[in-house]
């Protein structure tokens, strides 16, 4: 009874502590992840507490269960319409990527650590992965807001290229150990963890959907539901041979973009779940490793983890994204940045251990060491690399609340929540408001007072809004309750005007004096610059003509609909 209750008090303490010590992370600016395996690591057996825990076959079975769940929040989050201008070079850097990057990093590891090339290859394998909680978590936690090329392919790159970093893994402690299989059969493997992965994850995650806007059940049991039914899709798939971990993302990403009054219920709840395991993740590897093995190999970990963020993975990026697909070099230099290692590498380091290799403690020490400096390195330094490679956009503008109000079964009615900012409408009557017209406001709040607001009523700053519209209507909204400082920023970024892309291109030249070619002419200015960009313009995306910058503003698919103008 006592180690139960011994066990309560440890396990409350730690996650209650790396909470609070969020708060502490965005003082010092110190990744959230570093914290958390840095306070596992003072409760371990030789840190404060002295809790010995050495058990990796649980702590394997622990981290499945933990990176499962991340995965299936990140996919959950994936909009689908972000995969027609990142898919193809994402899964360029699921594959080809993480061979490149495996197999550069290996050949250095062979020489610092003076192994064998099938062992330095190993350790290769092992830190050859982006990791999805790692991604997942500095990207959305650090307020950076990218353009969506780069943010869509670091996202779904890190969540679908566990499989070849686990089939390097395998394939290289089964020659290790001398199990390894003939041609075909590893062939066969490679396969079967992408395309089990793929076809269950997708068919699955279909299912799970259709199932989700169909059952009617309590709001507190869609999230537990999505949950049971993703694991059920993970171990399917691992039964079969596949890749469980790009299974349950696909069928994240298939039950996220079902609309239905189920996401409203499943989201929140996940979100909860997700930091649980990474916090619960990070504390339990920092418990596995002791420092004074780590310490032991300090210089060369760091050597190897230096090559690995300068060398390995931007060559990688360079190779495998530059030659195929139109990515500007700025944006090519962010996502060689962001390759950020996380627990997966962790986890594949106990590989070894249970595979009962030689030296197993050398790859999980040196795995963990990499780790802590690419989350302090690659992960503290992201909003500065961010501004400095140019891959921010403008933060939109969203609600302060929302909710389905339940009265549809599909695009349903929900309340937005806005508190007026914009200086621009203070003492405005609501009748002269440019609001969309299937959209009301419902309710105002003035210095908590309830207000019954009618068309004569006149705004005032700080006023709380409670607006009855459908998802399709926040654009609008959005950019009419937009604070002058937030509009003031997105001017400087997107100029001072804006002009429809529908514009043909001799008009364009006409009214700014430009020089253009005959064939240019008939062409719009939208397909202008989407040629430019190779095809699929996102907001955000510049093109330099004739000293002008003509930033995209507005996209609808792989169609530009507005422009900015900026002279600088």
């Amino acid at each position: 009874m006592d180690s139960i209750n011994t066990l309560f008090l440890l396990s409350g303490f730690l996650l209650a502590l790396s909470i609070l010590a969020s708060r502490l992370s965005r003082q010092l600016g110190l990744p959230l992840l570093v914290l958390f395996l840095g306070l596992g690591m003072l409760a371990g057996e030789q840190g404060v507490l002295g809790i010995r825990f050495d058990d990796y076959s649980l702590a394997f079975t622990i981290s499945h269960l933990a990176l499962a769940l991340i995965l299936l929040d990140g996919g959950l989050r994936t909009r689908l319409t972000t995969f027609r201008a990142a898919f193809k070079p994402a899964m360029a850097l699921a594959t080809v990527g993480v061979f490149l990057t495996a197999g550069i990093t290996g050949l250095i590891a062979m020489w610092i650590f003076d192994l064998s090339l099938i062992e330095g290859l190993l350790i290769g394998a092992i830190v050859g992965s982006t990791d999805a909680a790692a991604v997942f978590s500095m990207l959305s936690g650090r307020g950076v807001n990218l353009n969506e090329r780069v943010g869509a392919t670091l996202e779904i790159e890190s969540g679908t290229n566990d499989p070849m970093a686990i089939f390097l893994t395998i394939m290289l402690i089964e020659l290790l150990v001398g199990e390894i299989g003939g041609i075909v059969e590893t062939v066969l493997f490679f396969v079967q963890q992408f395309g089990l992965g793929i076809v269950i994850g997708v068919g699955g995650g279909w299912l799970i959907a259709r199932l989700m806007r169909w059952v009617d059940l309590e709001p507190g049991l869609y999230a537990l539901l999505a949950l049971s039914l993703g694991f059920c899709v993970f171990g399917i798939t691992g039964v079969l041979g596949g890749s469980g971990f790009l299974a349950i993302y696909l069928a994240g990403l298939m039950i996220g973009n079902q609309p239905g009054r189920h996401l409203n219920h499943i989201l929140p709840v996940n979100d909860g779940l997700a930091w649980l395991s990474q916090i619960g993740l990070f504390l339990m590897l920092g418990l596995l490793v002791n420092p004074s093995e780590l310490l032991a190999l300090a210089l060369p970990a760091a050597l190897l983890g230096l090559v690995l963020i300068f060398v390995a993975r931007p060559l990688a990026v360079v190779l495998t994204v530059k030659p195929f697909f139109k990515f500007r070099w700025h944006e090519i230099g962010f996502i060689s940045w962001v390759g950020l290692r996380g627990a997966v590498p962790i986890v594949l380091a106990i590989f070894p251990v249970i595979g009962g290799v030689e030296n197993a403690s050398l790859y999980f020490n040196a795995a963990f060491a990499v780790v802590l400096m690419s989350l302090l390195i690659q992960g503290g330094t992201i909003p500065l690399m961010a501004r400095w490679m140019k891959v921010e956009v403008p933060p939109s503008v969203a609600p302060d609340q929302r909710g389905l109000l339940g009265v549809l079964p599909e695009n349903d009615y929900e309340m937005f929540v806005y508190r007026v900012e914009n200086e621009t409408l203070d003492d405005v009557p609501i009748r002269m408001l440019r609001f969309p017209s299937g959209a009301l406001i419902s309710a105002l709040f003035r210095e908590e007072s309830m207000l019954h607001p009618k068309g004569s009523t006149r705004l005032q700053l700080g006023d709380v809004v409670c607006v009855i519209g459908r998802d399709h209507d926040l654009p609008a909204l959005n950019k009419l309750f937009s604070g002058e400082e937030r509009l003031k920023k997105t001017e400087e970024f997107f100029g001072p005007f804006t002009v429809e892309a529908d514009a043909r291109m001799d008009e364009v030249a006409k009214a700014y004096g430009l020089a253009i070619t005959p064939g240019e002419g008939e062409m719009t200015l939208g397909d202008f610059i989407s040629q430019r960009v190779g095809g699929h313009p996102v907001v955000g995306d510049d093109v330099s003509w004739h000293g002008i910058h003509w930033v995209v503003s507005e996209v609808q698919g792989d169609r530009v609909l507005r422009v900015g103008v900026r002279f600088y």
